[in-house]
C-alpha cells in the first residue's frame, strides 16, 4: 500500500470516528432538547434506568418523555437518515448519475398516494394503518417502475420509468386531496408529505434498525460490484459481475429501505442526494468505506435536522423535510454548477 493510500485510509478512519462521536453527541442533545426542560443528569439517569444500569428515583412523566418519546424519535431519525443516504449512494452508483436519490424511482410518490388513500378514502376500512398504506403504495410504485423498465434494464430506462411513476402517483395524490379532503385534512396531509417524526415510537425503532442494518450488510457485500459499476455496465461485465442480478438485488434493497422509511416518517427529500457527496469527500469513492460513512453521516444529518425542526419556531414543530430541503437545495445548485463547468 502506498504512502498516499495509507494517508487516505487514516484520514478517512479519523473522519468516520469524528462523525460517530458527533452522532452520539447529537442523539444526547436530541434527547435533552424539547418543550419540557429536563436537566441533563435526569436525562442520563432515565436512559440508564431503562437499560438496567442504575435505579435512580425520577419523576415518572420525565422518564416517560425521555425514553418513550425523545430517545425513540432520535433513534428513528438516525436510522432513517442512514437508510436514505445509503440508498442515495447505491442509486448514484447504479445509475451513474450524481443527482440520483432514493425518490428517483417514484417510491415516495407511491407512498404518498397509499397514505392519502388510507387517510382520506378509508381504504382498508380501518384495518390498515397509515404506515401500512404508505408501504403498500411504495411497493406498487416500485413494481410499476420495474415493469415499465423491463427488458434490457439500463440506467436511462430506469430513471425515465421513475420519472413517469413519480408524475403518475403525484397526480393521483393531488386528485385525491383536491376531491376528498377538507381544510383540516389537507393540512394534515401536507404536514405528513413534508416529513414528520412526531408519531414514531419504539416499534418504529426496531423496524427501521432491522431494515437499514440488513440493507447496509447487503450493500457492503456488493461493494466490489458497485465499484465496477462506476466504470459502466460493460466494464462490470468484463470483470465478471452479474450485472442484471446485482442491479435487481440492489434496486430491491433500496426500494425496501426507502418504502419503510417513507411509510414511517413521510417524504424527506435531499438526504440521499447530499450525504453521498459529503461522504465521498471524506473517505473517497471506494464503496467498502463509502457505504458505512454514508450511513453515519446520514444519521448525524437527520438527527441534527430533527433538533433544528423542534427549536427554530418553538413551541411549534417545523416539518423535517423543510429543514433538509433548505440545506439540500443550495447543495443541489452547487452540483449543477460544477456539472456545467465540467461539461
Amino acid at each position: 500500500m502506498t504512502r498516499s493510500r495509507i494517508g487516505r485510509w487514516t484520514l478517512g478512519a479519523a473522519g468516520v470516528f469524528l462523525v460517530l462521536l458527533a452522532l452520539l453527541v447529537a442523539i444526547v442533545a436530541g434527547v435533552a432538547i424539547g418543550e419540557m426542560t429536563i436537566p441533563m443528569e435526569t436525562t442520563v439517569a432515565a436512559v440508564t434506568n431503562r437499560l438496567g444500569f442504575t435505579a435512580v428515583a425520577l419523576p415518572r412523566i420525565q422518564e416517560a418523555v425521555i425514553w418513550d418519546y425523545r430517545l425513540s424519535r432520535s433513534l428513528v431519525a438516525a436510522f432513517c437518515g442512514a437508510g436514505l443516504a445509503l440508498s442515495g449512494a447505491i442509486l448514484q452508483s447504479l445509475l451513474r448519475n450524481s443527482l440520483a436519490e432514493p425518490y428517483v424511482l417514484g417510491i415516495s410518490a407511491g407512498a404518498s398516494t397509499g397514505a392519502v388513500s388510507v387517510m382520506l378514502l378509508g381504504f382498508g376500512a380501518g384495518a390498515i394503518s397509515l404506515s401500512a398504506g404508505a408501504f403498500a403504495g411504495a411497493l406498487i410504485a416500485f413494481v410499476f417502475v420495474v415493469m415499465l423498465s423491463s427488458g434490457r434494464q439500463t440506467a436511462d430506462r430506469t430513471i425515465l420509468a421513475g420519472v413517469a411513476a413519480s408524475q403518475l402517483f403525484n397526480a393521483l395524490t393531488s386528485y385525491i386531496v383536491s376531491t376528498s379532503a377538507n381544510a383540516e385534512q389537507a393540512r394534515s396531509v401536507m404536514f405528513w408529505l413534508l416529513g414528520s417524526l412526531a408519531g414514531v415510537r419504539w416499534p418504529e425503532v426496531t423496524l427501521a434498525a432491522s431494515v437499514v442494518t440488513v440493507g447496509l450488510i447487503v450493500c457492503i457485500w456488493h461493494a466490489r460490484a458497485l465499484d465496477a459499476f462506476t466504470f459502466g455496465e460493460d466494464a462490470a461485465r468484463s470483470l465478471g459481475i452479474a450485472v442484471r442480478r446485482v442491479r435487481v438485488v440492489l434496486l430491491l434493497v433500496t426500494a425496501l429501505m426507502t418504502a419503510t422509511i417513507v411509510s414511517m416518517v413521510g417524504a424527506i427529500g435531499f438526504v440521499g442526494l447530499v450525504i453521498p457527496h459529503a461522504a465521498r469527500f471524506i473517505v473517497g469513492p471506494g464503496h467498502i468505506r463509502l457505504l458505512p460513512a454514508c450511513a453515519l453521516i446520514g444519521a448525524l444529518f437527520m438527527v441534527l435536522a430533527d433538533i433544528v425542526s423542534r427549536i427554530v419556531i418553538a413551541p411549534q414543530i417545523l416539518p423535517i423535510g423543510v429543514v433538509t430541503a433548505l440545506v439540500g437545495v443550495p447543495f443541489f445548485c452547487v452540483i449543477l454548477y460544477r456539472a456545467r463547468r465540467v461539461a
